[in-house]
C-alpha cells in the first residue's frame, strides 16, 4: 500500500511539473501514419512482370530485397519511374533506387540530397543520408523526439550532419524523422500510443537496413526518441542504443530492454528533462532514468552539454563519446 502511495503521488507530481514546465495544453493530439505508403493500391494491381509485386503491407524488407534482386536493372527503374512513393518509401528496396524514386516525387527539393524516404502523409516524414551507405563499415540513425516532421526536419538533419562531420566521414549516419512525433509537451509526449507506432516503424527500418546489406545500426534516440528506441529495442537489429536527453525507455533496467546492443545514456545538468519525475503509472510517464547509475547502461559524458539539444554542439565531450560510439571505438 505504501508503495502505490508513493508511485501515486509520483505521477501527480510527473502531471504538475509537465504541466509547469509547458503546459499540457501545448500539445496536440497526433493520429500516428502507419500502414503501407501512398500509391500502395496501384503498386498491388501492376502486373507489368508478369507476377504480383510484394505486398507493402505483408512483405517483409528482406522478402521486399530478395524481389529486386530477382530484376534487371531495368525492371527495377520501370517500377521506381512507375511507383515512386512506393519505392522510395519501402523497406528493402536497394538504396540506389529509393533515392532515384525519391528524388522523383521531389523534384528539385531533393538536388544533390539523398532522401531514403518520403512520405507526404499527416505531417510529412522524412529519412536523409549523409555518407555512402552502401559502403560505410558504420552506420548510425537519429531518432527524433517531439515536434519534429518534414517541415522541422531541419533540426534532426542538423544533428546527424554534426555526428557525421564528428566521424571524419568514416560513418554514414541517417536522419530519421519517420514516424509521427509528438506536437508540444501534451499527453502525446506524456504517453506511449505514438512511440508504440514509431517502435514499429523503426524496426521494419533497420531490418531493412540489414535485407540491403548496410552494417548494423547505432541507435541515437534524443527525448521522446529514446521511448520509441526503448520499446523497439528487444526487435531492432541494433549495435548500440544511445539515449540522451531521454524521459525514460519504457524499461526498468538495461536488461528489461531485451537487446544485445550495447545501450548507453546521457544527460546534462541543465537538460529541463531533469524536471520531470520518472515514473510510469497508468499509461503515464515512461519510467526509469536510463542515465541513473540503478538503470545500467554505459554513461556518456554530458557536462558541458547545454539545456535540452545541446548534446551533438560541436566541440562537446558528449559529441565526442557519440562519434566513438558511432565508429564503433567506444568500449
Amino acid at each position: 500500500m505504501r508503495r502505490f502511495r508513493r508511485t501515486l503521488v509520483a505521477a501527480v507530481l510527473a502531471t504538475t511539473v509537465v504541466a509547469g514546465t509547458a503546459g499540457w495544453a501545448s500539445g496536440t493530439a497526433q493520429t500516428p501514419v502507419t500502414g503501407p505508403p501512398p500509391g500502395t493500391a496501384e503498386w498491388r494491381a501492376d502486373r507489368s512482370l508478369g507476377r504480383e509485386l510484394p505486398d507493402p503491407a505483408s512483405a517483409s524488407p528482406g522478402d521486399v530485397a530478395a524481389f529486386f534482386a530477382s530484376l534487371t536493372a531495368t525492371q527495377q527503374r520501370a517500377l521506381v519511374a512507375r511507383h515512386p512513393l512506393v519505392a522510395g518509401n519501402l523497406d528493402g528496396v536497394p538504396v540506389a533506387l529509393r533515392y532515384e524514386a525519391n528524388a522523383r516525387t521531389l523534384r528539385s527539393d531533393a538536388d544533390g540530397r539523398q532522401i531514403l524516404a518520403y512520405d507526404p502523409r499527416g505531417r510529412g516524414q522524412l529519412v536523409e543520408v549523409y555518407g555512402d551507405l552502401d559502403r560505410a563499415r558504420r552506420v548510425a540513425v537519429i531518432v527524433p523526439g517531439s515536434d519534429i516532421d518534414a517541415r522541422t526536419f531541419d533540426r534532426t538533419s542538423a544533428m546527424a550532419r554534426s555526428l557525421y562531420e564528428a566521424t571524419d566521414g568514416a560513418t554514414a549516419v541517417i536522419a530519421w524523422a519517420g514516424y509521427t512525433t509528438p506536437v508540444g509537451l501534451g499527453l502525446d509526449a506524456a504517453t506511449g500510443g505514438l512511440a508504440e507506432a514509431g517502435a514499429e516503424r523503426l524496426v521494419r527500418f533497420t531490418d531493412g537496413l540489414t535485407a540491403t546489406g548496410a552494417a548494423k545500426a547505432a541507435l541515437f534516440c534524443h527525448s521522446y526518441g529514446s521511448v520509441v528506441c526503448g520499446l523497439a529495442a528487444h526487435e531492432a537489429d541494433a549495435s548500440d542504443i544511445v539515449a540522451f536527453g531521454s524521459p525514460g525507455m519504457r524499461a526498468d533496467d538495461v536488461a528489461d530492454l531485451r537487446t544485445n546492443a550495447r545501450v548507453w545514456a546521457a544527460k546534462a545538468p541543465a537538460d529541463w528533462i531533469s524536471k520531470v519525475p520518472n515514473v510510469e503509472f497508468a499509461g503515464l510517464g515512461h519510467g526509469n532514468d536510463p542515465a541513473a547509475p540503478e538503470f545500467g547502461a554505459r554513461r556518456v559524458p554530458a557536462a558541458d552539454a547545454e539545456g535540452h539539444t545541446g548534446y551533438l554542439a560541436p566541440g562537446t565531450s558528449t559529441l565526442r563519446a557519440f562519434a566513438a560510439i558511432a565508429r564503433g571505438e567506444a568500449r
